[in-house]
């Protein structure tokens, strides 16, 4: 009965760790998110509706927004993790060349990574929860590894832990394959960060195409507003904007999913 306690309770000290696929706004955070997107949405719907009563009534997309933004956080604070991690596998890769365990690699990859990140950063609180988990709490390498491999949510680092885990079981030459695999996971998350510098005008552009629509919808109400008085006038008109506008929305996110590569 108490082994079963002792493992329940060490079962919970391990599951206490962010998971980087979910994100949580903080109060500034959720704050700002939730003016400037009532901003936009006010404006966007003014210019192609004119009316007062629907801009708004389009804080009903707010939450729409708000779900958006924190998908990006997310997203955004993955891919600085996965950065941070091929400078710790780096490290990790040469303390194994120098005949250390696992244990000894991630306390010199966090005393190399903290000359370059501070102690916030996502790999430096990782490792340092990992090493506390592992002298303070007794947990074993692999409970430890294991549970933030699959809290990263990312295939790379699951993939090289995976390597390591199968390494040690089966005797292998710890070094070589260690070593192997961390230049194969360096180049590939190297090639995935210039297919993101070269996408990344391109995603700039598609954004600007996107916000074209209602730049020239604008233009036309001060310059003509004759000329498409019609389109606020009518109920067919109404259909019209209607229209455009879901197809403008429907082009920037199709637009954001063709700019998502993967290696």
């Amino acid at each position: 009965m108490r082994s079963l306690i002792v493992r329940s309770e060490k079962e919970t000290k391990l599951t206490t760790g962010i998971s980087y696929d979910r994100y949580t706004l903080s109060l500034k955070e959720k704050r700002d998110c939730i003016i400037i997107s009532y901003i936009c949405l006010f404006f966007t719907f003014y210019v192609f509706y004119h009316s007062v009563i629907l801009s708004v009534a389009s804080g009903v997309f707010i939450p729409m927004c708000i779900k958006y933004y924190t998908k990006v956080k997310a997203e955004n604070r993955k891919n600085l993790l996965l950065t941070q991690f091929r400078d710790f596998i780096y490290s990790l890769s040469a303390s194994f060349a120098a005949g250390r365990h696992m244990r000894d690699g991630l306390m010199e990859a966090r005393d190399n990574l903290r000359l370059t990140y501070d102690d916030n950063s996502p790999m430096m609180k990782e490792l340092t929860d990992m090493l506390v988990k592992i002298d303070e709490s007794r947990a074993s390498e692999e409970e430890v590894l294991r549970d933030f491999a699959r809290r990263s949510c990312l295939e790379d680092i699951r993939s090289f832990f995976d390597t390591y885990f199968i390494c040690r079981k089966t005797g292998g030459d710890m070094n070589k394959v260690i070593s192997k695999t961390s230049r194969m996971l360096i180049e590939k998350i190297g090639i995935e960060k210039e297919i993101k510098a070269i996408t990344s005008q391109k995603s700039f552009e598609g954004k600007i195409i996107s916000a074209m629509p209602i730049v020239v919808i604008l233009f036309l109400n001060l310059v003509s507003p004759a000329y498409i008085e019609v389109l606020y006038t009518t109920f067919l008109g109404r259909i019209i904007m209607t229209v455009a506008l879901v197809g403008i929305a429907y082009a920037y996110r199709l637009t954001s999913k063709l700019m998502k590569i993967t290696v």
